[in-house]
């Protein structure tokens, strides 16, 4: 008998495990992930967040992924709130949703009264507590759906979604119409696959609809209709050009005052052609791999930091073959595996207290800002 199927389970039983199999889920789960959170043990399975943990390893999807997180940081500040998914009277949903709202104050209070009720009701009565944008956490997150190729009623969507509230553009639907070609047989040809397409929502405000706008009419000789998708694809290649020029090869700029028993900020400089050097060499991705015989690597390409091999206090240079790249998260795990976590704790409270250090004084410099 397959592992699978459970035709032997009686219908008692059967209800009785899954409602304590889901009861464990809400609650085990998010706590789990707490722990898991708090001792940052994502960093060393080359992961560069919790988020990235979840879904690479874990194999969670992003939704689950952001309400598990969400839920779990939410029930470390509130633990009463671990009791409450177990119990079912919070699904992670409502977890989520109330968390911008939880006070210590009023924990119980809004616990109290969103037990039981459903999303669609829970964003309801949170609209009329908090205001009419309370209920929209979720909403405002980026998504990013696949649709299928464009037909007749994908493409008005598509056009109307590339609006965003801007100044109604000429349309090609209300072109003149070509006459129609005489029909061709086509001849045998394997069929290429369509090309997916997606559909992106993001909440802007009107600085950024005003940006969206200045742009249009910048563009207007190179894309007449206004079409959102095409002036979106000019600015992010123009972004990326930017940012990765800088990346690879601006130098870092001194962020301290030097005294005079510090060398003077120029011998911390990595020349520009190195910074280029390393950034190809490495993909322009974080390098750190994770433990085991898989020995995989942290995938992410934000917050990249150049870091000293050998640390720069203890001689480290700024040659190709002395630098590597890191993310911020693993750049600062390697500054704890070579000076221990307590010393680094007591710097990072000591450069927030005063002036930031200089970039590499522990391994490695921060990330172009410009």
């Amino acid at each position: 008998m397959s592992a699978y199927r459970l035709t032997h389970v009686d219908d008692a039983t059967l209800l009785h495990d899954l409602s304590t199999l889901a009861a464990r889920d809400r609650a085990t789960t998010a706590e789990l992930l707490a722990e898991v959170d708090d001792r940052r043990l994502y960093v060393a399975a080359a992961c560069s967040s919790m988020f990235a943990y979840c879904i690479r390893e874990l194999r969670l999807s992003e939704d689950a992924t952001y309400k598990r997180t969400q839920a779990a940081r939410a029930a470390r500040r509130y633990p009463r709130l671990f009791a409450d998914l177990a119990a079912g009277r919070l699904h992670l949903t409502a977890v989520c949703l109330l968390a911008p709202h939880l006070t210590a104050e009023n924990v119980d209070e809004l616990v109290a009264a969103a037990s039981g009720l459903r999303k669609a009701e829970l964003e309801a009565w949170l609209a009329a507590r908090f205001g009419a944008g309370a209920a929209s956490v979720l909403r405002e997150r980026v998504t990013v759906v696949a649709a299928p190729t464009a037909t007749a009623s994908t493409q008005a969507t598509r056009e109307t979604n590339a609006e965003l509230a801007l100044a109604q553009v000429a349309s090609p639907i209300d072109a003149p119409v070509a006459p129609a070609p005489e029909p061709v047989e086509p001849a045998p040809a394997e069929v290429a696959p369509a090309p997916v397409r997606y559909v992106v929502q993001v909440p802007i405000n009107e600085a950024t609809h005003a940006k969206l706008r200045r742009a249009q009419a910048l563009l207007a000789h190179a894309v007449p209709s206004g079409e959102l998708a095409a002036v979106l694809d000019r600015a992010l290649d123009a972004l990326l050009e930017r940012l990765e020029k800088c990346k690879g090869a601006a130098p870092v700029r001194a962020m301290r005052r030097v005294g005079a028993d510090r060398p003077p900020p120029r011998a911390r400089t990595i020349p520009a052609r190195v910074r280029r050097a390393v950034w190809e060499r490495d993909g322009g991705r974080c390098t750190f791999t994770g433990p085991g015989p898989g020995r995989r690597r942290c995938d992410t390409r934000r917050r990249l930091e150049f870091d000293h091999v050998i640390p720069f206090a203890r001689g480290g240079t700024a040659t190709v073959d002395g630098l590597r790249l890191r993310c911020r998260v693993h750049n600062q795990f390697e500054a704890e595996r070579a000076f221990g976590s307590e010393f680094m704790r007591r710097k990072r409270a000591g450069s927030r207290a005063s002036k930031p250090l200089l970039p590499g004084d522990f391994g490695g410099g921060p990330e172009c800002s410009g």
